[in-house]
C-alpha cells in the first residue's frame, strides 16, 4: 500500500505532463525569489561575517515604503526611486549607529544587533504604515496582471504575466550583480573582503564603505522581492515569515556561496511545490510546505554541514 501512494505520483506525472509543468513553473517562480533574499544574506556574511537577520523584514520594509510613499500621491517610479533613498539611509544608519560601534565584537553580538534591527523596523514600519495588508501597486508599475495559456500535449498550462515579470526580473538583477561583483572595482573589493578579511583591510579597502554598499544592495534586493511577493500575496507583515525560506536555501547552498544561493532557491522552490502536490496532500493532507524546506535542509546538513556548495573548513590544531 505505501509503496503505491509512494510510486503512484510518478505515474500522475507521466500521465498529466502540462500539470507538471504547471507545478514545475509555480515552483520555479517560488524558488527565484528565494534565491534573491538569500543573496542578500550571502552578500553582507561574505563581506563582514554578520548573518543578518534583518534580510526578511526588509523585504517587508521597502514594500511597505514604496505603497506607503504612492498613497500619500507620490506617482509609482518616483515612489521606487524614493523608496531606494530610504534603503540607502537605512545601510548609512545600520553601519554608523549599530555595526561601527561593534567592530571587533563576537559574531554572536553582531548577530543579536541584526535581531533588534529587524524589531526596531518591525516596530517603525507599524508606527508609519499600521499592520493591515496592503495591495501591490502592479498596474500603476507597469506589471502585466493577465495570463498566458498554452496547450502543451492537449492540456493546458497557464502562466501569470506578473510571474513572468518577476522571473525576468529576478534574472537580470542577478547577471547584473554578477557582472558588478566580477567587473568592477568595488565588486572585486567586496568579493577581496569576502575571501581574506584581513589581507583586503591591509591593502586599503574601507570596512565601513564595503558594510555600506552591501547592505544597499540587499536592500535593493529586498525591494525587488518585495515587489514580486507583494503582487502575488499583497504587502504585509506575513511577508517576513516568507522572507525566512531563504534560511534552507542558505543551508543547503552554503552561506558564502552565491551560485549556492541561486541553485538552492530553485531547488527548493521546485521540490517543495512537487512534494505539496505529489505526496504532501494524499499522505499528509497538504500544508507540507511551511516545513518541507527546513527538513530536506536538515537532511543535507548531516551528510554535508557546510551545505552543498559550501566550502568544507578544516581547522589546524
Amino acid at each position: 500500500m505505501l509503496t503505491e501512494i509512494f510510486i503512484k505520483p510518478f505515474a500522475d506525472m507521466v500521465e498529466a505532463p502540462d500539470f507538471l509543468l504547471q507545478v514545475l513553473w509555480e515552483g520555479l517562480v517560488s524558488g527565484i525569489l528565494y534565491a534573491l533574499i538569500a543573496l542578500g544574506f550571502v552578500l553582507i556574511y561574505r563581506s563582514s561575517r554578520i548573518f543578518n537577520f534583518a534580510q526578511g523584514i526588509m523585504v517587508v520594509f521597502a514594500a511597505l515604503t514604496l505603497v506607503g510613499l504612492h498613497a500619500m500621491g507620490v506617482p509609482a517610479w518616483v515612489s521606487v526611486g524614493l523608496t531606494l533613498l530610504v534603503m540607502f539611509g537605512l545601510a548609512v544608519a545600520i553601519e554608523r549607529v549599530v555595526l561601527r560601534p561593534l567592530v571587533g565584537q563576537p559574531d554572536i553580538i553582531l548577530f543579536m544587533a541584526t535581531i533588534g534591527v529587524t524589531l526596531f523596523l518591525i516596530g517603525l514600519g507599524e508606527i508609519i504604515f499600521g499592520g493591515e495588508n496592503k495591495v501591490m501597486i502592479t498596474e500603476e508599475l507597469g506589471i502585466p496582471t493577465g495570463s498566458i495559456l498554452f496547450e502543451p500535449w492537449g492540456g493546458l498550462l497557464i502562466l501569470e504575466q506578473k510571474d513572468i515579470t518577476a522571473v525576468i526580473v529576478a534574472a537580470l538583477l542577478v547577471v547584473a550583480l554578477l557582472l558588478f561583483l566580477n567587473k568592477t572595482r568595488m565588486g572585486r573589493a567586496i568579493r577581496a573582503l569576502g575571501d581574506d578579511h584581513q589581507a583586503a583591510l591591509s591593502v586599503g579597502i574601507s570596512l565601513q564603505t564595503i558594510w555600506v554598499l552591501v547592505w544597499f544592495i540587499a536592500g535593493i534586493i529586498a525591494l525587488v522581492t518585495g515587489i514580486a511577493w507583494g503582487a502575488r500575496a499583497g504587502v504585509s507583515f506575513a511577508l517576513e515569515v516568507i522572507a525566512y525560506k531563504a534560511l534552507p536555501v542558505l543551508m543547503l547552498g552554503g552561506l558564502e556561496s552565491i551560485s549556492g544561493a541561486i541553485i538552492g532557491g530553485l531547488m527548493i522552490g521546485m521540490l517543495e511545490k512537487l512534494f505539496e502536490i505529489y505526496w504532501g496532500q494524499p499522505l499528509l493532507g497538504g500544508n507540507t510546505e511551511t516545513w518541507f524546506a527546513f527538513v530536506l535542509a536538515l537532511i543535507v546538513l548531516l551528510f554535508r554541514p557546510q551545505g552543498l556548495f559550501g566550502e568544507k573548513i578544516i581547522e589546524r590544531v
